[in-house]
């Protein structure tokens, strides 16, 4: 095999693929890059059989073939090689030669006969979305996901499509993150699948944010495929059945509250500082005529601010994970938000007239 193409090519496909090399497995084959020139373009893959990423590149071939190469030392390799048009030739014994300018490697590579190649599954009728929007959905709602692999099935997120409308939840015991999105086109089939984490997160990080380019996303029974430009990632979905968390969401309230999301944000971070990363001090807000204080007190010190806004309903003393609180502040894009609560053991919703975007945070007990 022998292919040439650009470093800055060379670099953004390794980049993007790389995200699927595991960090451990017992397959060394999986620790590889494939590099496929077997047809007549150049297609970089990296698979850790739950999931799996090829793209295509634009460059040259020579002479066609395959070949896997250790990602870890390819990604550094390319990392660290002069601007300019890279060689890659290999040999039928595997030894792999890079070479750009006047750098030249040589490695052994592993047969990409061996490789565990990314499943083909047939495509049906795609979600459509635009980029930017994918990964504005994955931020304001990863932060959620559960991190214990006790219960899998909370370790991803729910994609529940239904006719013209998306919505994405994910929750970890603590808060309920939520995202409603209206679809341009209306999907065929009610849908309920759990996409991976972990999937979602390398995803994201792929895209591209700014973009209003669409991304076609296609669900099968147990395979989600996102599919954008010239890259495809392919994830398995996680068996079981999601939480029921509409018997979650009331519509009733005692207290409305609208409050500057930065100002919340930016107190709430103060008052963090008196609360060591073990200690569980809650944060506690009084919810009064015109304004919001905001209290904090443990073996460090006490912290005490007030913050102005309008206000329906009772007056109210609730604590809260100051955490929880600013993970949700940090990934909502409005400046004025409004914040329910219905009593102080009762979860309060933080959410937009519209509903796009819903944060349910449960209390803590300060007594």
């Amino acid at each position: 095999m022998k292919i040439i193409c650009s470093r800055e090519e060379l670099q953004k496909g390794v980049n993007i693929v790389s995200k699927a090399v595991p960090t451990r497995t017992t397959m060394a084959i999986l620790e590889c890059i494939l590099i496929d020139a077997s047809k007549n373009e150049i297609k970089l893959m990296a698979n850790d059989t739950e999931l799996g990423i090829e793209t295509t590149i634009i460059g040259d071939i020579e002479d066609r073939g395959i070949i896997a190469l250790d990602a870890k030392i390819f990604t550094e390799i390319v990392r660290k090689l002069p601007d300019g048009d890279v060689t890659i030739e290999a040999d039928e014994n595997f030894r792999t030669v890079i070479s750009c300018e006047k750098a030249k490697f040589s490695i052994i590579g592993k047969s990409g006969e061996d490789f565990s190649y990314i499943p083909i599954i047939p495509r049906n009728e795609p979600l459509v979305l635009s980029m930017i929007t994918l990964k504005d959905i994955i931020r304001q709602t990863i932060f959620s996901v559960s991190t214990n692999d006790n219960n899998k099935v909370l370790t991803g997120e729910l994609f529940d499509i239904a006719s013209n409308n998306l919505r994405v939840v994910s929750l970890d015991g603590h808060r309920v993150s939520i995202r409603n999105v209206e679809l341009a086109t209306p999907y065929p089939e009610n849908k309920k699948v759990v996409v991976p984490g972990k999937t979602l997160n390398e995803v994201s990080k792929v895209i591209q944010g700014d973009s209003e380019d669409e991304i076609s996303i296609y669900i099968t029974e147990n395979h989600i495929i996102f599919e954008f430009k010239k890259t495809i990632v392919v994830s398995r979905l996680i068996d079981g059945e999601y939480l029921e968390i509409d018997q979650m969401l009331s519509e009733d309230y005692e207290t409305k509250i609208k409050v500057n999301r930065s100002e919340l944000l930016n107190c709430i971070d103060r008052a963090s500082l008196m609360a060591t990363e073990g200690d569980k001090r809650p944060i506690i807000m009084t919810v009064n005529d015109s304004n919001l204080e905001l209290q904090v007190s443990s073996f460090i010190g006490s912290m005490d601010e007030n913050l102005e806004i309008s206000k329906e309903g009772k007056n109210m003393k609730i604590g809260f994970n100051p955490k929880f609180f600013m993970d949700a502040l940090r990934v909502i894009d409005e400046e004025e938000i409004s914040i329910y609560m219905i009593n102080p053991k009762a979860p309060c919703f933080i959410k937009n007239d519209k509903e796009t975007y819903m944060y349910l945070i449960l209390p803590v007990n300060f007594s």
